[in-house]
């Protein structure tokens, strides 16, 4: 097994822990009366529904000491599926409890008790909008300021009374130390949103950055530099992303993601955004002067030429290509002496961003930049269409498995790509990707 795989199954039994704790603490000790087969299996999918909910706070992206090692799509996307499966769990858990004794349904009725019944159907009902506000926001018409806001709070209010709802029950958790216990594990879950949504900004105050410039790029994307003020700047690895929030105060709804594009060695920050969402069509907007707060850096997606000495691959589409700038900057104010390559695929000539500093780059280092345009110019002798299998066998070099390969772009590009590489001889380990579909 290599290196990635291992780190790869020790980080899901870390999380398939947390998510069976409120389970295992549950059975420790002695067993309470026994009840029907169907009721008991209830219960443990109710359990089990408030462990995976509770470990959510873990996969969120936002824990670095978690994620480590871990691409953020990977981390995403396993947040999204076990999303799903705890709001299969929590609806499970009632249905389950009710086929395997009717009496239960006792507990959903305002009349038998109507604090009880209000929490859980609230608890039912914010769980349901919590998953589909998550799979279908821009079909709800919600801007992401605000999705944000209400998936946070959905969250809190879901696991908060899932952890009242097993306490107060009381079958297995009568034992005080049980109670305590689970609290202290849920509690954690807790404590990490509220860490991101409230400690995490009073940090963020005492480092705050000054926009220092804002420009339009060749396709329309802005391109932002901020300065920091009164602190050294921020260390992090070419291909990484942070959080920005603009404004006076870092508490604010607004805070997006982007991959850094300026060299790991520059003490500014330059982020390229282009302009397709809320937010992100107004950053052209922004004015020198203006404040802003900078939460990073994120992401394994990162490049480092002292630890490339055979050279790397380059693969992008689009927007895609603003991480890899940074890596090509950092090679450049580094001198890195391997060779790269960079197949950059786009509509048109027009959209090609960095298009100029390219072909400098191209002169600075030993970098072969590769355009791969759908709609070319009349004259255009270079590559055409996709990147596909044919166009990675013509112009990347015959020891490709033995290089790394960062891929960055739309999800059809990653998709479309990856298994060609990986046909190719790319062992897991040495290729990269991460896909642009935060908005």
């Amino acid at each position: 097994m290599n290196t990635r795989w291992r780190r790869l199954a020790l980080w899901l039994l870390a999380w398939m822990a947390a998510a069976l704790l409120p389970m295992a603490i549950a059975l420790a000790g002695d067993a309470p009366a026994v009840r029907g087969r169907i009721v008991e299996t209830g219960a443990m999918l109710g359990l089990l529904g408030l462990g995976v909910l509770a470990a959510q706070a873990l996969t969120s992206g936002r824990q670095r000491w978690f994620a480590r090692g871990l691409g953020q799509d990977d981390v995403l996307q396993f947040h999204r599926q076990t999303g799903l499966l705890g709001w299969g769990l929590v609806l499970a858990h009632p249905l389950t409890m009710f086929l395997g004794d009717t009496r239960f349904l006792d507990y959903l009725d305002p009349r038998e008790d109507w604090l009880r019944a209000t929490s859980l159907w609230c608890a039912l009902l914010a769980a349901t909008w919590l998953t589909a506000t998550s799979l279908g926001r821009l079909s709800f018409g919600l801007q992401y300021e605000h999705w944000r806001a209400l998936h946070g709070a959905l969250a809190l209010l879901v696991v908060a009374i899932g952890l009242g709802h097993a306490l107060m029950v009381g079958h297995y958790t009568a034992p005080m130390w049980k109670k305590a216990a689970l609290a202290v594990v849920v509690g954690a879950s807790l404590y990490a949103v509220l860490e991101n949504r409230v400690l995490r900004p009073r940090r963020l105050a005492r480092r705050p950055w000054t926009v220092q410039s804002v420009r339009t790029a060749r396709d329309g994307s802005h391109v932002l530099r901020l300065l920091p003020s009164g602190h050294p700047g921020l260390d992090f690895r070419p291909g990484q992303y942070a959080w920005i929030t603009i404004g006076e105060t870092p508490w604010r709804l607004q805070q997006h993601p982007f991959s850094i594009s300026s060299s790991a060695d520059d003490r500014t920050l330059e982020f390229t955004i282009k302009p397709l969402g809320d937010f992100t069509g107004r950053v052209g907007a922004l004015t020198p002067g203006m404040r802003a707060f900078v939460e990073g850096p994120y992401g394994e997606f990162a490049y480092l030429p002292s630890r490339c000495p055979h050279g790397a691959v380059f693969i992008a589409g689009g927007v895609g290509i603003t991480p890899i700038m940074s890596m090509l900057r950092t090679a450049s104010d580094r001198r890195a002496s391997a060779p790269l390559w960079l197949l950059y695929g786009n509509p048109g000539w027009d959209d090609v961003l960095f298009r100029d500093e390219l072909e400098a780059l191209a002169q600075a280092l030993p970098l072969t930049v590769i355009h791969v345009l759908e709609a070319p110019p009349d004259g255009w002798t270079g590559e055409t269409g996709h990147i596909d299998g044919n166009l990675l066998d013509r112009r990347l070099p015959r020891d490709l498995p033995q290089l790394p390969v960062y891929v960055c772009g739309p999800e059809a590009l990653a998709n479309a790509v990856e298994p060609e590489l990986i046909a190719r001889g790319v062992p897991s380990d040495r290729l990269y990707s991460e896909r642009f579909n935060l908005v």
